[in-house]
């Protein structure tokens, strides 16, 4: 099983973006990998402020951070006092995009985790272009937290597609929450049956249709489970027909998942290019955290 080696947590000092640096630390508790905390200064709001106060870039620079650093410390303070995890602190001003890169690669962090309400770092993630293009190319899984943590992962949720982002999807899940239960989710919708109803084939043709393509979609869940190491008995295994994003929010409440598992893109090469679909709409539309698989 893959493990984490270091997570970097981002915050922007917020109240709901405190629920991301717990989850870190929760995983970090569960999984024994190093938490860094990183918060990013945007000073270009300030230069008015600056201006007025006639003090120096270098002096709001120096101020802005060293309020920063003390508000870190005292947010490790009580991730160390609640959870029992000893978090590395860093606060730098400049681009939000790019110091979180340049911070993922500087530490060789393997997780980052953003918050997914208010003013945390995610908003940028999900509605800016530039943001999606470092989902998009990023070298690490993101974990998007949603909720406030008050356990370790204990049910995921990880739909596949059987495209090579699916093994790493499972091979993440189980390296996030090594403890948790997975369900394994496969939506289908069978090749070319709309074709088919426009040369008004028959209903029991179009069934028997699906029928073949649910045993050939089962059977490549088992295959997908057999290369990832997955015993049938830690394991469940869901085949569904129906739109993949519908049949990912609907077994997320069926089968009470705390996170949903899944890779960037699929298996179009439009999708390479960017974020997938289906992934930034269970990113929009799901209640529970997501982690995207890279």
């Amino acid at each position: 099983m893959t493990s984490l080696s270091r997570i970097l947590a981002a915050t922007d000092l917020s109240a709901p973006a405190r629920h991301a640096t717990e989850r870190a630390a929760l995983v970090s508790k569960d999984t024994a990998a190093p938490l860094d905390l990183l918060h990013v200064a945007n000073l270009a709001p300030l230069e008015r402020l600056r201006q007025f106060m006639d003090t120096t870039p270098g002096e709001m620079e120096s101020r802005v951070l060293d309020a920063a650093r003390l508000r870190l410390h005292d947010l490790a303070a009580s991730l160390q006092q609640r959870y029992g995890v000893v978090a590395g602190t860093h606060a730098v001003a400049g681009s939000l995009l790019a110091e979180l890169a340049k911070k993922v690669d500087s530490l060789a962090a393997d997780l980052l985790v953003c918050g997914a309400k208010g003013e945390s770092v995610i908003r940028p993630l999900l509605l800016g272009t530039t943001a999606l293009r470092v989902l998009s190319t990023a070298t690490c899984p993101v974990l998007v937290v949603k909720q406030a943590p008050h356990e370790p992962y204990r049910r995921l949720l990880v739909p596949v597609d059987f495209s090579p982002s699916s093994l790493r999807a499972i091979r993440h899940a189980r390296s996030i929450a090594p403890q948790a239960d997975i369900v394994l989710l496969h939506a289908f919708e069978a090749p070319f049956e709309g074709q088919l109803r426009y040369a008004s084939v028959d209903e029991d043709t179009i069934n028997q249709y699906r029928i073949v393509a649910k045993q050939e979609a089962t059977q490549k869940l088992h295959a997908l489970c057999d290369e990832a190491g997955l015993s049938p008995y830690e394991t469940q295994r869901i085949v569904l027909h129906g739109d993949p994003i519908l049949r990912i929010i609907e077994q997320e409440q069926e089968q009470d998942s705390d996170l949903i598992v899944m890779g960037k893109n699929g298996e179009s090469m439009l999708e390479d290019l960017l974020l997938g679909s289906v992934t930034r709409h269970v990113l929009a539309e799901s209640q529970s955290d997501v982690l995207v698989s890279v």
